[in-house]
């Protein structure tokens, strides 16, 4: 699994929709502004999150996106691999490859591996639960949260 920037921002970009789930759709231009990142870039985030069912989008007045399923049953992998592609490209390579070459390929996807285990338990509903508790916080005080996901 790669770490990217793609996938950092396509994990901020949903938090904001976690954050204000319930209170209607959340636009594109609104994350752009709260997150500082490009609205062409999150409409290409949002057509990788949109294939795979993470979000819905609203045409029209009052449009926008929500999320495609409670908070609760993302996973921050969902969402990763959602944006980015995790090509094993490396296996064929370390099958061919021998001595520490292919010792040190057999760390990396282990790592790898490891890493999507570990972001494949962590869901949106938990980051957003964490993010309250920390300012300790009634769920009413989305702003707040809003301002220290960007602190995540």
């Amino acid at each position: 699994m790669r770490l990217s920037t793609k996938g950092r921002y396509a994990v901020t970009a949903m938090l904001e929709l976690a954050i204000h789930d319930g209170r209607g759709a959340v636009t594109l231009a609104d994350i752009s502004v709260e997150q500082g990142i490009s609205l062409s870039y999150l409409e290409q985030l949002f057509a990788c999150l949109r294939r795979q069912h993470l979000v819905k989008g609203v045409r029209g007045p009052g449009g926008g996106y929500y999320l495609g399923r409670p908070a609760g049953e993302i996973s921050i992998a969902d969402i990763i691999c959602a944006v980015d592609e995790w090509v094993e490209s490396n296996h064929l390579k370390t099958e061919q490859e021998g001595g520490s070459a292919r010792l040190t390929h057999i760390l990396w996807n282990e790592l790898s591996n490891d890493i999507f285990e570990f972001l494949k338990q962590k869901t949106l509903g938990e980051l957003v639960a964490r993010g309250m508790a920390n300012l300790e916080l009634q769920p009413e005080s989305a702003e707040a949260v809003s301002k220290a996901v960007k602190s995540i």
